[in-house]
């Protein structure tokens, strides 16, 4: 680091500089800088000219940053320093592809437009995309759309591919002066209209691991597969508690079981959670490949786990009447369900039954017991009292209840979407969500108490730009955030949403309102969670699939064992960093499957009338959403009865002539007009009875 200091002290005092001119200024020799600036330029600290001179970026009027590109050639340029993007027109691309890491200079400051000098790093050495014949050239055309160039495949590079297949292509040479790259395939996925070819090609279009190493499953089937008594030293019995999970019904992991007892007008409850740390040592392989997948994927028909199966859905799992390590919360609540105190240790216990959350439901809302013991349903019973009591606590701090409807997509054996449905949640999933949220406020609490370096969870302030626009359209609405030109409390966007409930405009306040927030991530500092009104929260529920829990866990078991946390302290904002990053790519590879299969399910539906509300208005047209939650663009250009102008602050498009208005939240009568499925984009246009030519037949 000191080197590289005084690399950038001389630079930056003498402009650009030969190596042996730089060396001389600093004092070294020549050779001792060869590896420092090459690594530099590397990173992009520097930059290297024709000449052979060594620069400061910025010296040469140069700025760092990363492409993001668009299908239609051009891209913007997003700087590191987080100064405002830069437009870079087609021709200003010089090879560059979505997701480089490139040099630009500025070539319009009025427009603010610029053009690539150099391509530091390339994003995407590895494409996915359909294996295209023409004539006797072949190339493969990116699924990422945003990759705007087809990679060339000589002959002898095609690795078996057909037309239409879909295939993993490596690039081996970078295009420029707008030639194509090329590239070799190295994987053929199938044809593009295979069964299960669709999300095969999803996974590896967001570089996510489908098979472990045979290293890590080798270690994996080393482990133990029930608790042995050696594991039982240090850990408080709870066996014969009556605890229990309950999941959905495809459940195969069980991360978390709960108990409950009524004592001193209150109530005991008990969150005991899979020890996952127990098992997966620091360092060892399994934490290794753990690390590097940060969490499990779930992807409609299949789930990339974190964790080897053996652990996942065996060892780890809280599988009913066997033995199994856990890390329990236990929380003595008065009987108005405030915490009065709490205890977090190590533990073994035997699940007393896996329960559904629909049969728990069925049980709570009409009291019939078929098919549950009575100790289990007399604490279901006291367990839904408790959470009721929970869930009015948290709304009265000022806790967000977002009303953001989620879909539930049913596929065949075919991997065919039969059906899409709002997803319902019943009494029970409320009731196992406030127990898990009381239990990693009190875990997150306890962390800060004792300045253990675990990860938390945290959701910073809103941007006040972003709240103030939002205000201003819900002024349109006859609504207004509380105190919106200080520090705006959580109580006071709440006030919003109980105001809109049960009003047609309700979602779209909700999806604004969320749009409005900061995104929540991971940090090495209790910086508070604003949507919760918690001060302390962290993720500590859910070890089996995700990271963060286990870096939680294996902090608990350091501290209570009195080692030495110095090393976890070192690395918990490495750990932050990858765990959010991660967390953002396992949910954008999500919501592109459900994307996928929305389109192909509403192909079934091409000239059908559907009735939607007005979910997002851009300059380029209308979104809406249908009661299912498929969303479909109807395009500005199939507005055709007048010219519509976009009016940004109030999220509508207004007529210039007819001064006709379609305003967020509106509800709106749609014909499903296309549906593209290369761009998972469904196209709508308005239902007119008069139009021909989407009637059904």
């Amino acid at each position: 680091m000191d080197i590289q200091n005084d690399i950038e002290r001389a630079l930056g005092k003498l402009g650009p500089q030969k190596m042996s001119d730089l060396a001389q200024e600093i004092g070294v020799e020549p050779s001792a800088l060869n590896g420092p600036v090459e690594a530099m330029v590397r990173e992009g600290l520097l930059f290297k000219t024709k000449k052979d001179r060594y620069a400061l970026p910025e010296a040469l009027g140069l700025m760092r940053g990363r492409l993001q590109g668009n299908a239609r050639g051009f891209g913007f340029f997003i700087p590191a320093d987080g100064q405002p993007d830069v437009f870079l027109p087609a021709g200003a691309m010089n090879g560059a592809l979505h997701g480089d890491t490139i040099f630009v200079r500025i070539t319009n400051r009025e427009k603010r437009e610029g053009e690539v000098v150099r391509v530091i790093a390339h994003a995407n050495d590895v494409i996915v995309g359909t294996f295209e014949m023409d004539g006797t050239a072949s190339y493969v055309v990116p699924d990422e759309q945003r990759i705007f160039v087809d990679v060339y495949v000589p002959k002898e590079e095609r690795g078996g591919a057909k037309d239409n297949d879909k295939v993993v292509v490596r690039v081996t040479q970078w295009g420029k002066n707008s030639r194509n790259p090329r590239g070799h395939v190295v994987e053929v996925l199938g044809n593009k209209d295979d069964i299960g070819t669709d999300i095969k090609s999803l996974i590896r279009l967001h570089k996510l691991d489908e098979e472990f190493p045979q290293s890590v499953l080798a270690a994996a089937a080393q482990l133990p597969d029930r608790v042995l008594p050696k594991d039982l030293a240090g850990r408080e019995d709870l066996r014969k508690l009556n605890a229990f999970t309950i999941d959905g019904a495809t459940a195969k992991d069980f991360d978390d079981a709960v108990s409950i007892q009524r004592q001193d007008g209150g109530y005991r409850l008990g969150v005991h959670i899979a020890d996952v740390s127990a098992y997966v040592t620091d360092g060892s392989l399994i934490d290794r490949e753990a690390f590097k997948r940060g969490t499990s994927v779930y992807l409609l028909d299949r789930v990339l786990p974190m964790l080897p199966e053996a652990l996942s859905n065996g060892l780890c799992s809280l599988n009913p009447h066997v033995d199994r390590l856990t890390f329990s919360c236990v929380m003595d609540l008065d009987g108005k369900g405030a915490v009065r105190e709490y205890r977090i240790f190590p533990s073994v216990i035997r699940s007393h039954a896996r329960l559904v959350y629909e049969d728990v439901t069925r049980l709570i809302e009409t009291g019939d017991q078929a098919g549950f013991e009575p100790a289990v349903a007399k604490d279901l019973k006291i367990m839904a009292e408790l959470a009721g009591k929970l869930t009015r606590l948290r709304m009265a701090r000022g806790a967000l209840d977002l009303n953001i409807d989620e879909a539930a997509i049913t596929l065949n054996e075919e991997g065919v979407p039969t059906s899409i449905e709002k997803e319902e949640r019943g009494i029970a999933n409320r009731m196992i969500e406030e127990f898990m949220l009381k239990a990693n406020e009190c875990v997150a609490e306890y962390a800060r108490q004792h300045e253990l370096p675990i990860l938390y969870r945290v959701h910073e302030d809103p941007d006040p730009e972003k709240l103030q626009t939002f205000d201003a359209f819900l002024f349109n609405l006859g609504y207004r955030i509380k105190g919106i030109k200080g520090k705006v409390h959580p109580k006071a966007l709440q006030a919003v949403l109980d105001k809109s409930k049960g009003t047609k405009e309700e979602g779209v306040v909700s999806r604004l309102m969320l749009r409005s927030l900061q995104k929540a991530r991971y940090a090495p500092q209790p910086l508070g969670h604003f949507g919760l009104a918690a001060p302390d929260y962290c993720h500590f529920t859910s070890p089996i699939r995700r990271y963060p829990d286990l870096i939680v866990h294996r902090v608990l078991r350091m501290s209570l064992a009195g080692k030495n946390l110095a090393r976890m302290a070192d690395r918990a904002e490495e750990y932050a960093r990858h765990c959010s990053d991660k967390e953002r790519q396992a949910m954008e590879a999500e919501r592109d499957v459900d994307d996928l299969k929305m389109a192909q399910y509403m192909q079934g539906h091409i000239g059908e009338r559907f009735e939607g509300v007005i979910s997002s208005v851009t300059s380029f047209g209308l979104f809406v959403e249908l009661e299912n939650t498929v969303e479909g663009l109807i395009h500005i250009s199939n507005l055709d009865d007048d010219y519509y102008t976009f009016v940004e602050k109030s999220y509508m498009l207004i007529g210039e002539r007819k001064k006709k208005m379609y305003r967020l939240g509106d509800a709106i009568r749609i014909v499903v007009s296309s549906v593209d499925m290369a761009s998972r984009r469904i196209d709508f246009v308005i239902d007119d009875e008069r139009e021909s030519r989407y009637t059904n037949s």
